[in-house]
């Protein structure tokens, strides 16, 4: 099951109390305070993970407690420090408050941290109050409690190339022919309920990541469909491949294009500002050239690249990954988002 959204509760460890205690020895004619100081509590830490791909197990887990620190003792001992609580989170996790206003992280590198709850600090034990005017004191402090926080975390697909279209525009397939993904495929609209990440080999030495989300319907900005909930994972992508069926006797392409394209936009400008190639899916049923020959002028128009392929015959897949990685050299190495850029476009 892919999970992407949850809401946690993470709770920093206590901090241990400090120790109200004076020396006493035989053979020792002066003592004094010697009570320690408690030891501070482990905070809960968020660490990107690269063996994981969903936030599956936090639906089962809401609560994320750090160890408390032990108390002070006589004799100067301090109490020992709690220890941190290490949560494994997928690589591309969003952190944000409860109310998903604020930003508080970004974890889109493996083994980068986050403090989510902070450990509360140890108290003091009365030796820390001895003075030259006071010198048995009784004074010693609690430990403070850690951190407590509810954070919604959002799980954003880390992909280089994103395909989006509407239902049954033919994306599992081509993902499923170009690399090693194996998402359902089917001849009704929705066959793809969850994001599906495939990895595809230029030659050799070099690769790109695709993300195949699912498909998009009139309104997907407002909820309707899947498409609210699936095109945050597009965000991430520096190329889009938008992907349109010439054989659709119920839409035209150009119309197709257009719709969709209103889609990205009505979501966030930001998606919508993405570069394009327009690829018209199964040529090798394609009966009226006049579709094609209208989205190829549309695309020439726009500035966009074309390209049209067949996934089922496998006519164009080479042209296709060979453009994608072209197009993917031109554009650079992806931005490293990160918490100004956000603050930014707010």
């Amino acid at each position: 099951m892919f999970v992407d959204e949850v809401t946690i509760t993470a709770r920093g460890g206590d901090g241990g109390d400090g120790c109200c205690s004076f020396r006493r020895e035989k053979y020792v004619p002066k003592g004094g305070p010697d009570g320690a100081d408690g030891g501070p509590g482990g905070s809960v830490i968020l660490v990107a993970d690269p063996g994981l791909s969903t936030l599956l197990p936090f639906r089962y887990r809401k609560l994320h407690r750090a160890e408390r620190g032990r108390h002070g003792q006589g004799s100067d001992k301090t109490g020992r420090s709690g220890h941190d609580l290490e949560v494994s989170v997928p690589i591309g996790t969003v952190v944000m408050d409860e109310d998903a206003l604020l930003l508080l992280a970004d974890l889109n590198e493996a083994g980068q941290r986050f403090v989510a709850a902070a450990g509360g600090d140890g108290g003091r034990g009365n030796a820390r109050f001895a003075t030259s005017v006071n010198r048995a004191p009784t004074r010693h402090e609690k430990g403070w409690p850690g951190t407590e926080r509810k954070l919604r975390l959002e799980l954003k697909l880390l992909a280089d190339v994103g395909l989006v279209g509407f239902p049954n525009a033919g994306k599992s397939t081509l993902i499923s022919r170009i690399s090693g993904a194996r998402p359902k495929i089917a001849d009704y609209p929705f066959t793809t309920l969850e994001p599906h990440l495939g990895v595809v080999a230029r030659d050799e030495y070099r690769s790109f990541v695709v993300a195949d989300i699912p498909g998009l319907i009139e309104g997907a900005h407002r909820g309707a469909g899947l498409g609210l909930r699936f095109l945050k994972h597009v965000e991430r992508c520096r190329l889009l491949l938008h992907l349109v069926d010439p054989t659709d006797p119920t839409v035209d392409p150009v119309t197709g294009i257009e719709s969709l394209f209103a889609e990205l936009q009505s979501y966030g400008a930001q998606l919508a500002g993405k570069p394009r190639i327009l690829v018209l899916t199964k040529s090798d049923a394609v009966q009226d050239e006049a579709p094609v020959e209208a989205a190829r002028a549309y695309a020439d128009e726009h500035g966009l690249g074309f390209l049209s392929i067949s996934s089922v015959a496998g006519e164009g897949l080479d042209r296709l990954i060979h453009e994608v990685g072209a197009r993917l050299d031109e554009l650079g190495e992806r931005p490293e988002p990160g918490l100004d850029e956000d603050e930014d476009d707010d």
